[in-house]
């Protein structure tokens, strides 16, 4: 566990997440409203279930004084290829610097694991996102209709060795 503080002055701790946070996962992905609209199709199904929680290093922030609490946001890590599969922060945390604390925790791991660098195929709103926090386009992933109907930045974090 690891115990920060967000650029909004709170404490969140970012843990690795267990099977029972499972469900709360899932509800974060297919209630963000980074996917409403044109996007909704996306997640409307979609599972985090323990079994990838099991095949991944997924971390969840929480917030430090309720660390039962919700789920503030969380990140997936796959090793091989590397690659950023899953980042996502709740509605309502957005804003607090969450998203940053997952990328620093995301690039130590990435680090720890002898990475030098992850691959991030972003949902196309995110885009600014990723690139403020040090993320390079490399390039473009196309439209694979109809699971995803729109072309997808391609963007990667380089990770240094310490």
């Amino acid at each position: 566990m690891s115990a920060r503080t967000s650029p909004a002055g709170r404490p969140v701790t970012i843990r690795r997440a267990v099977a029972r946070d499972a469900k709360r996962l899932t509800r974060l992905v297919r209630g963000s409203g980074a996917y409403a609209g044109q996007y909704a199709s996306v997640v409307a199904g979609y599972r985090v279930g323990p079994d990838y929680l099991d095949a991944h290093r997924v971390f969840a922030a929480v917030d430090a004084d309720a660390p039962a609490g919700p789920v503030l946001g969380f990140y997936s890590l796959v090793l091989v290829p590397p690659e950023l599969d899953l980042l996502f922060v709740a509605d309502a945390a957005q804003g607090r610097g969450i998203g940053r604390l997952l990328v620093a925790h995301l690039r130590s791991e990435a680090r720890a694991a002898g990475l030098d660098r992850v691959k991030v195929v972003s949902h196309p709103p995110a885009e600014g996102f990723y690139l403020r926090v040090g993320a390079v386009r490399t390039g473009t992933v196309p439209a694979n209709p109809p699971a995803v109907p729109w072309d997808r930045p391609e963007l990667e974090f380089r990770v240094p060795p310490e």
